[in-house]
């Protein structure tokens, strides 16, 4: 099964007015995009609808972040029930900045993932090491512990709605890029990890996208890397 190239945009709480994000929108809907390409946007939570209102219908739009509860007493949480109901079709879970800037383990992140996916979302599950693991030699450890709640929360059919994000948190935002061989490597020994700790199945058909300060000048070197022909990031896009 031929996996499908993936080009992601994460907002994050970027830019600052919705007359810029409008202008984004504007040169997507204008572009040549190969039907061959899945094009993901992930604007912040205020303007999912707006934006996904004027979006040419084959971009598709993700939300940032999501709850595991369906519904309650939750202030300032998202649903997947309320995403599945906006029809908003993805959901970014596990990005380095919510692990570290808001605590979240990878055991909640497990928990969000499962929740995401029975409500119907499919997820954009985001691991990486920070660069004192890196240096350490312990990408693939690190990397591996993030996977494994999540493996344990999900059947192994689940695992056709979940796309991997390999983030390096040392290379997101700072203008530092993991070399194509670094990715590469890394996105190597994540899928080798889904053959033993899932099935081959799972890890041949999983999509594993790289992020991290992903530009137009640095994407089609990653993006020629055998297990790296997937790219996530806000620089993958005309910035406006």
């Amino acid at each position: 099964m031929a996996r499908q190239f993936f080009v992601g945009g994460n907002f994050k709480m970027n830019p600052s007015t919705r007359e810029t994000k409008v202008a984004l929108v504007k040169v997507l809907n204008d572009a040549q995009i190969d039907s061959s390409v899945e094009v993901v946007i992930a604007p912040p939570a205020l303007y999912l609808l707006s934006l996904r209102d004027i979006l040419r219908p084959e971009i598709k739009v993700s939300a940032q972040n999501c709850y595991f509860k369906p519904n309650g007493a939750f202030t300032g949480e998202i649903s997947p029930a309320q995403l599945v109901d906006a029809q908003i079709p993805y959901v970014i879970l596990g990005h380095s900045e919510r692990r570290t800037l808001f605590h979240e383990t990878s055991e909640l992140v497990a928990q969000k993932t499962r929740a995401a996916i029975d409500a119907g979302l499919s997820v954009i599950l985001c691991v990486g090491e920070t660069l004192q693991e890196r240096e350490a030699n312990k990408t693939a450890e690190v990397v591996q512990a993030q996977l494994k709640p999540v493996i344990e929360a999900l059947t192994e059919e689940q695992w056709s709605k979940v796309i991997i994000a390999y983030e390096p948190v040392w290379a997101i935002g700072t203008g530092k890029v993991a070399s194509s061989a670094q990715a590469q490597e890394a996105h190597a020994d994540i899928r080798a990890y889904l053959v033993k700790a899932v099935s081959p199945a799972v890890s041949a058909n999983t999509r594993i996208i790289y992020g991290g300060s992903v530009t137009a000048s640095n994407c089609k070197e990653l993006a020629k890397q055998t297990d790296v022909g997937w790219l996530f990031g806000w620089r993958c896009f005309p910035q406006t």
